[in-house]
């Protein structure tokens, strides 16, 4: 917040700067807003421009962009707005230096004047204003957390309190249940399915096809047949 603060006021500080430098003198005297904005591109030559038409064009809308970026808190609109103030001074010394030869720095009002060093330190402070700003910040908006599963899944055992139990019903631990509930610590049913009184064939009629486990114990008698047990 500081920071933004900081750089908009230089940067506001600049684009006063280049605006009011026009209006001061930049060469021999000559007021900058007497420069038409064309000659900047075909030469400098005597003639007089209307004010809207000089050099205060370019850096009026420098100073536009200037205002538009520190609203918008935006770097590189400040930034380009000193690039603007900057290029279209340069330009100027390069086209007077063209037309006159060289270009003075004099004391008495000849050469160089306050207007040009009021357009450099006015691109200079925007610049400078875009690089101490901070910008806007970004806010991002954090997604909700998703809501544990109710259902088995694929990677992994289902949570707690699900409707099909915390683990795997066929073996305590074993996610695809190697060992069966027939048989107890026998993997697969090593155990008789069907118990241990009778092996009756499956889907038959009760009473039918039932063989007794145990071998059938011989009558009392002397083996011949005979009960030789006396009579009650």
């Amino acid at each position: 917040m500081i920071r933004n603060v900081v750089g908009s006021v230089l940067a506001l500080a600049g684009a006063t700067a280049a605006v009011w430098s026009p209006f001061r003198a930049w060469y021999d005297g000559r007021h900058g807003s007497d420069y038409p904005i064309g000659d900047l591109f075909t030469g400098i030559t005597d003639d007089k421009a209307d004010v809207l038409g000089s050099i205060l064009l370019p850096f009026a809308f420098a100073a536009l962009v200037t205002l538009l970026g520190v609203v918008l808190r935006s770097r590189l609109l400040v930034a380009l707005a000193g690039v603007i103030v900057l290029g279209f001074t340069v330009l100027w010394m390069v086209r007077v230096g063209q037309a006159e030869g060289s270009l003075v720095v004099s004391g008495n009002g000849r050469g160089l004047g306050d207007g040009v060093a009021n357009a450099f330190g006015g691109g200079v402070l925007i610049l400078l204003g875009a690089l101490v700003m901070s910008g806007r910040h970004r806010t991002h908006r954090l997604r909700p957390a998703a809501p544990p599963p109710t259902h088995p899944t694929l990677d992994g055992p289902p949570p707690a309190g699900a409707p099909y139990g915390t683990g795997d019903q066929r073996g305590a631990g074993d996610p695809y249940g190697t060992e069966d509930q027939r048989g107890t610590g026998a993997p697969y049913g090593t155990e008789d399915p069907y118990g241990t009184e009778t092996r009756s064939m499956p889907y038959a009629a009760p009473g039918r096809f039932d063989v007794p486990v145990d071998p059938p114990v011989d009558p009392p008698g002397d083996g011949t047949g005979r009960d030789d047990r006396p009579p009650g």
